[in-house]
């Protein structure tokens, strides 16, 4: 099937292979999420030189690793010396490559406190069919980088592989509301902290109040063909004297940054340095030239929630909120997103101009969508419950439509996408856990999509 007289294949789905990870996986619900399936994990699941990578909590709360060939349905575990400290949905598993070493990293169990990191021996990835899966590949669960601590707050760990080999870690030092950004970097044999490059402070007034603290929510940070590194992020208030309502969440706009020097220093979207990585002039709410869409903090903004990168290195997000016809005061965040909360597609195109196009399916969440950009630049949003929406690049994403219901999927919420494997092979891959209730245990799982050849 093509895009009509574009000679371009349309936006299409396939099932392949569905795969059980763990039948009593841990199950709770935290900060609406589940420690297993919070979708800005970057990566609990990858794929690399034809093997495919999982990580996760066992009902036991042990962190587990596993993988497979991308063409086998059985999986091979590993069980790290480490259990879950709290049950806590944002101490997810985010895994990382680097490629000058072939080592496969680990980083995982941390919200505004103490991280634990482990790496495995050297090659492990680089030949994983000879390499046996056995505990002895994984140097011992730290609590520092091989000596270097960062910070007591770290959250949200972002493995990046740079364009050379190298592997880049993204975190949080602080607490939600007023934390700035960082970076650390990974040679191939030692790592570096390359420190702070977002600013927490500054003053943000909206037409309610005003707040001096906050921190941006990254939508992603990823490198592009050309090596050119992206974020898109949302900016979270710490006084809630900016909303029009206590019951709302603080987010507001959508911003837009770059790098062309491997995070070192960033421009804005005009191409301006706005801040430097590990100096004194960060990036900052009251930097011009940053916002790409306008959003006051009244609509419930998630943060967190996606972005791609295309073919020719332009941008993509998934953002998510509740669009001004239903209101312009949201005063119970979960409740109105659940009732009312629309996705939308936000991107950069050749001329320059961002462009944004609603998604026509009602997110029936509070949750996350994820963004897929497939070999033909073809968007797809994985939505709350495994559902999946497609558009095509030669309608200029216009013609969003839902491609797979999830109602065969019994899915909780947010899915966890494998980034990596759309471009290894052309399947649209990700982890999610089925419904449950309390802290009743239940099966987790791996689903397999085909996309246009």
């Amino acid at each position: 099937m093509t895009a009509a007289g574009s000679g371009l294949a349309a936006p299409a789905l396939s099932l392949l292979n569905r795969t059980r990870l763990d039948t009593t996986a841990l199950y709770f619900v935290s900060y609406d999420g589940l420690v297993n399936n919070n979708s800005f994990q970057k990566n609990g699941l990858l794929t690399y030189m034809g093997h495919q990578y999982a990580a996760w909590y066992t009902a036991t709360r042990h962190a587990v690793i596993a993988r497979r060939p991308l063409d086998g349905s059985s999986w091979s575990t590993l069980t790290l010396a480490h259990t879950l400290k709290s049950d806590d949905s944002h101490n997810v598993i985010s895994m990382g490559v680097s490629e000058l070493d072939g080592r496969l990293h680990l980083n995982l169990d941390s919200h505004s406190d103490g991280y634990f990191y482990a790496k495995s021996i050297a090659g492990l990835l680089d030949n994983p069919a000879s390499t046996a899966w056995t505990s002895s590949v994984l140097g011992p669960v730290q609590t520092s980088l091989d000596g270097l601590p960062l910070t007591s707050q770290f959250t949200y760990p972002q493995f990046i592989a740079t364009p050379e080999g190298a592997l880049q870690l993204s975190y949080r030092v602080g607490v939600s509301g007023n934390g700035r950004n960082a970076l650390a970097e990974y040679d191939g044999s030692r790592w570096t902290e390359l420190g702070e490059w977002t600013a927490s402070t500054g003053t943000y007034t909206s037409a309610h109040g005003s707040s001096t603290a906050r921190n941006m929510y990254l939508h992603g940070i990823d490198y592009d063909v050309h090596g050119r590194l992206h974020a898109l992020f949302t900016w979270r208030e710490q006084n809630a004297a900016v909303m029009c309502n206590g019951g709302g969440i603080t987010n507001h706009d959508t911003g837009y940054v770059t790098s062309t020097d491997r995070g070192r220093t960033w421009r804005n979207d005009a191409g301006t340095v706005v801040g430097t990585t590990g100096g004194s002039d960060t990036v900052a709410v009251t930097d011009r030239g940053l916002v790409v869409d306008a959003l006051d903090p009244d609509h419930s903004l998630m943060n967190q929630e996606s972005q791609a990168t295309d073919s020719t290195g332009l941008p993509h997000a998934i953002i998510s909120y509740v669009p001004g016809r239903f209101g312009q005061c949201t005063t119970n965040y979960v409740a109105d997103r659940t009732a009312h909360g629309r996705a939308f597609h936000l991107r950069k195109n050749s001329a320059g101009t961002w462009q944004k196009t609603e998604i026509p399916v009602p997110l029936a969440s509070s949750q996350r969508t994820k963004l897929v950009l497939d070999r033909y630049d073809n968007a797809y949003a994985v939505l709350p419950y495994g559902r999946i929406a497609g558009a095509s690049k030669a309608s200029g994403y216009t013609d969003w439509t839902l491609l797979h219901d999830g109602g065969d999927l019994n899915a909780f919420g947010e899915v966890v996408v494998d980034e990596t494997r759309v471009r290894a092979d052309n399947v649209l891959s990700f982890m999610y856990q089925e419904k449950s209730s309390g802290t009743t245990p239940s099966a987790l799982h791996v689903v397999d999509f085909a996309l246009p050849a």
